[in-house]
């Protein structure tokens, strides 16, 4: 023991006496003057990366967090060490080079998840081709002034150098030097990743392999690691087909091997069987406008009209990852969720499917997709014969003049009068289809506010004076806001909803068919604008303080809960009857397929999703972010954390079970997408 403690004692003495060294030497002071540019480039670098997590997942606990900061340390410093290898006159531009590197990934980031609340993907760079469609929705909904912070890294770095060569610093340059200053830099750097390292945990490791909680991610590893791993995740479209397919398999028959050939049948098994099917994609109609009104004017009277009369689902998610349209359509047809990498639409568009249109197909149905956009827009043309319509009605098939064009394209009530005319034809041709009508006039940025016709978003009083006479007072309230101009729009698109029921009834084309209407995603507007929406001061024109007893709370799970899209089943004389109804339990855009198919006569083993009919209070949605959501509780899979919304406790036996449930959903959905384990000449053991 004295000997230990004599040990100990000596080891302490020379630590001491190193400290005193560098105290007195000025060793510390030394370095920073000499390594100046490496410690700018570190340091910019490093605050960089914190304050995109401060803008995107605002938290101490985010933008402070330990682990992000020291892996974007090691990276950083990593980069640096290898500029002791060049010359002092070009250190500066390898430095240089690399911190507008990192600038960039910081800037993409942070404009991505302005839109996307998630981060940026290197699979999206295919995306980029569909960037001049949407232009106008970039520049006024998602490019903001905060995303241009970013470049004090490369400013700084810039002032420093040209601060230095004015003071003619110059040193010896000797090649054994260098080399001796990259191996300390890289061994510094090796310390440091060895004390990350003992500080990860399973769950880190796991969540890192499988890159679906990007928040996670980014919190834990830093976006620089994150944006490395998304790289060589990336690359699995390409080698899927050499590695990893057996595996895949196993999993997706060990899944599936429990589930029947044979449908659970209810109460609405064949309901509509036979019956002509028209689905509404109704782009960006999210569920909680419904219930508002301004001026007593309800922002969507013709959808509420259709809700009250027919099969509402008002607790129901969309589920969209980044290619959100496109993935609503994925989802809704085949009840597979978003992949991990890319979209499928775009990076998937050869693979074998199993939807709607083929299964109705075989039921002797004309199946048809009908959108007045480019054909070549998320990449439908190609995607559409994997899904299997008969005929896609695109851009082409529409007369379309500078007068009747609302946002990016044909206006919509002029779309639901020409569709209208080619439903008639098809009609007579056919004796029973199924057509897909995707609206397009509510997309962002919701800036054609002179087109939308009058609806003001204001508030309008009449109050008496004291002399007896009325006057009208009016507050500003959503006039000129963003969410304002989306109500705007949104009031447009639900008129021209209207116009097309009443134009299907007068063709006579709703006697033997029914209406499917489902929002594909929300506005896609940012927490913060809702806030002056529930916390309106009309006598200031303010937006009340968190102290007022009126404020309501707006955090990010009622934002997220807030995101639920309409989805209703609807005939002309469903209102009065059984079926008319409203289902309040969770449901999701996988669920579609399976509800669907119970009451139209067809039926897919592989459904992700269930029949709700069948599960009710059980169900679960999953989102691509591994989040979900059930009738008890919203869980964040980024923050490890729910929102309980009933009253009796939550068991962690029940967080675990569904975590584990909605991780395993979204591995299978992803293997059966990117190995085309639907595709019977790969996948011999498919049931057919």
């Amino acid at each position: 023991m004295k000997i230990i403690k004599n040990t100990f004692q000596k080891q302490v003495k020379k630590i001491k006496k190193q400290l005193k060294i560098i105290k007195e030497e000025h060793i510390i002071s030394q370095f920073c003057q000499n390594n100046l540019l490496l410690l700018t480039f570190i340091i910019t670098s490093v605050i960089n990366s914190t304050i995109l997590r401060f803008f995107c997942m605002n938290s101490i606990e985010n933008y402070l967090s330990i682990k992000a900061i020291l892996a974007d340390l090691i990276v950083t410093t990593f980069i640096g060490s290898f500029s002791f290898l060049f010359k002092p006159k070009n250190r500066f531009t390898y430095l240089l080079s690399f911190n507008i590197f990192l600038t960039l990934i910081c800037i993409i980031n942070s404009v991505y998840y302005t839109f996307y609340t998630s981060f940026a993907s290197v699979s999206m760079l295919s995306l980029t081709q569909y960037i001049s469609d949407v232009g106008d929705a970039v520049v006024e909904n998602v490019i903001q002034l905060k995303d241009m912070i970013y470049i004090i890294g490369p400013i700084a770095l810039i002032i420093v150098y040209l601060r230095l060569k004015k003071k003619n610093h110059r040193k010896i340059d000797i090649k054994s030097e260098r080399k001796r200053k990259t191996l300390k830099s890289l061994g510094f750097t090796g310390i440091l990743l060895l004390i990350y390292l003992v500080t990860m945990n399973s769950l880190d490791v796991s969540r890192f392999m499988k890159q679906w909680n990007k928040e996670y991610i980014v919190m834990r590893f830093g976006i620089y690691v994150y944006q490395a791993n998304d790289v060589v995740t990336s690359l699995q479209p390409k080698i899927s087909s050499m590695f990893g397919y057996d595996k895949a398999n196993k999993e997706f028959n060990d899944y599936f091997a429990n589930i029947s050939n044979e449908p659970e049948t209810n109460e609405y098994t064949d309901l509509f069987k036979d019956k002509n099917v028209i689905v509404i994609h109704a782009e960006s109609m999210m569920e909680n406008a419904m219930r508002l009104s301004f001026n007593n004017q309800e922002v969507t009277p013709n959808l509420n009209k259709l809700a009250s009369e027919g099969m509402f689902f008002s607790n129901f998610y969309s589920q969209v990852s980044v290619g959100t349209s496109s993935d609503s359509e994925l989802t809704s047809t085949t009840s597979l969720l978003p992949t991990k990498s890319g979209t499928a639409f775009v990076s998937y568009s050869n693979r074998t499917y199993i939807s709607i249109p083929k299964l109705l197909k075989e039921k002797g149905y004309y199946t048809f997709s009908m959108h007045a956009n480019n054909a070549d827009f998320w990449n439908r043309r190609k995607m559409y014969e994997s899904i299997g319509y008969d005929r896609f009605y695109s851009k082409v098939d529409y007369k379309i003049d500078k007068e009747n064009i609302i946002g990016l394209g044909l206006s919509d009530k002029e779309f639901f009068a020409q569709s209208v005319e080619k439903l008639e034809k098809i009609n007579k041709e056919h004796d029973k289809w199924y057509g897909l009508f995707i609206m397009l006039s509510n997309h962002t940025p919701f800036s054609d506010v002179e087109k939308y016709g009058e609806f003001p978003t204001d508030i309008k009083e009449t109050i008496v004076e004291e002399d007896g006479t009325e006057k009208e007072v009016v507050y500003p309230y959503m006039e000129g806001t963003k969410l304002g101009n989306y109500f705007k729009s949104l009031h447009y698109a639900d008129s021209a909803l209207g116009e097309f029921i009443d134009e299907l009834n007068e063709a006579g084309l709703l006697d033997n068919s029914i209406v499917v209407l489902y929002g594909d995603h929300d506005a896609r507007l940012p927490r913060k604008d809702y806030n002056r929406l529930y916390n309106y001061d009309k006598e200031n024109d303010t937006i009340l303080d968190e102290t007022h007893e009126n404020y309501k709370e707006y955090d990010s799970y009622q934002y997220e809960l807030g995101r639920k899209v309409p989805f209703l089943i609807w005939t002309k004389d469903m209102a009065g009857t059984k079926l008319n109804m409203k289902i309040e339990d969770t449901m999701g855009m996988y669920d579609v397929m399976p509800t669907l198919g119970n009451m139209l006569g067809f039926y897919n083993k592989y459904a992700l999703g269930h029949d709700i009919f069948n599960t009710r209070e059980n169900n679960i949605v999953v989102f691509p972010n591994g989040n979900w959501v059930n009738n008890k509780m919203y869980y964040n899979s980024q923050k490890s954390a729910y929102l309980s919304l009933v009253e009796e406790p939550i068991t962690e036996e029940e967080i675990s079970n569904n975590t584990e449930y909605a991780n395993k959903l979204l591995d299978v959905s992803n293997n059966i997408i990117t190995f085309d384990l639907f595709n019977p000449e790969k996948n011999l053991t498919l049931n057919k």
